[in-house]
């Protein structure tokens, strides 16, 4: 599937926002370059903060701000919002139900140089698991631009999973709306649903495309919004075809794949096969390589799609 590309749309998306909101800060840990905030800087220096390398005092300092009325937006790598500060997440953002927008970037494999200790694999599972949290993946730059802008517009904490420089556009931006709690049929299918969320929404859809041509029609669903869940969509599909195939740039634990399984034990109980990180650690390499020998690429899917349909055990 050939799709174009925007070069930073979230470094266009904070400035756009904070034009609009004048109420919005940001809240740097010393990463400008990778949370791509330098525009937001340039243009509104007054509510541009950066605390240097002390990402839990990123997080107290935007929890005073939201507390105070702002909206605040804060950021730094997938690993380090999750892991380095849980705590302060859990008790002054989740706990105090404050207005705080966490962006996690250059999550699981996606940074592919960085190596294990900058790859955030448990992210989604931290934050989905804390009460009053909301957790999204756009798997776009159109999805990025709609989830930022109504979170700019919802109250209350929010984590998502925000794509860094180069990035693809799925999704049709002149007719597509962000709706929480909604996933969105990007292709129809009768044999088996494929649920992606993030940089697997492509990768599911060329592995739908390539099962397309043996005869097995696959549909495919966009899972942006991990927590609310649309449990609808999953139990749907599940009654509908029989097979649902989850994919995630996460580890196969406590992810999209895990939320997916424990809505179908509840209401509709069918194969659920869970295509992701298998419980371990990443390394440096460049993102498709990693991507194939960790078993995340679209070719994985297909493959976890065929075998669970010729009835093969995962």
């Amino acid at each position: 599937m050939t799709v174009p590309y925007v070069v930073k749309p979230f470094r266009q998306i904070i400035a756009d926002l904070g034009q609009r909101h004048h109420n919005l800060v940001v809240v740097d840990a010393d990463l400008q370059r990778a949370t791509e905030t330098d525009l937001f800087q340039e243009r509104f220096p007054e509510r541009y903060y950066d605390v240097g390398v002390a990402e839990a005092n990123m997080v107290g300092v935007s929890v005073g701000f939201a507390l105070s009325g702002k909206i605040a937006f804060c950021g730094t790598f997938a690993c380090f919002m999750s892991q380095r500060v849980c705590d302060q997440v859990a008790i002054s953002v989740a706990y105090c139900n404050a207005n705080v927008k966490m962006m996690g970037f250059d999550a699981g494999l996606a940074s592919g140089g960085n190596g294990a200790s900058h790859q955030g694999m448990l992210d989604l599972a931290i934050m989905r698991a804390m009460p009053n949290m909301t957790v999204f993946v756009p798997a776009d730059a159109t999805e990025t631009r709609a989830i930022m802008e109504y979170l700019a517009e919802a109250p209350g904490p929010a984590y998502m999973r925000a794509p860094r420089g180069k990035t693809p556009v799925i999704l049709d931006p002149e007719t597509y709306r962000f709706e929480p709690g909604k996933a969105v049929q990007v292709r129809e299918g009768r044999d088996v649903t494929i649920i992606a969320c993030g940089i697997m929404l492509l990768r599911a859809i060329e592995a739908a495309e390539r099962l397309a041509a043996e005869g097995v029609s696959a549909r495919v669903l966009n899972m942006s919004s991990i927590k609310p869940l649309d449990e609808e969509a999953i139990v749907s599909a599940a009654r509908e075809t029989g097979l649902i195939v989850s994919a995630e740039n996460h580890n196969v634990l406590g992810g999209l794949g895990s939320a997916v399984a424990e809505v179908v034990t509840t209401h509709c109980p069918v194969p659920v096969v869970r295509v992701g990180i298998r419980d371990v650690f990443g390394e440096v390499g460049p993102v498709d390589w990693l991507a194939e020998k960790h078993g995340i690429s679209s070719s994985h899917i297909e493959e976890a799609a065929r075998n669970a349909l010729g009835g093969v055990a995962q």
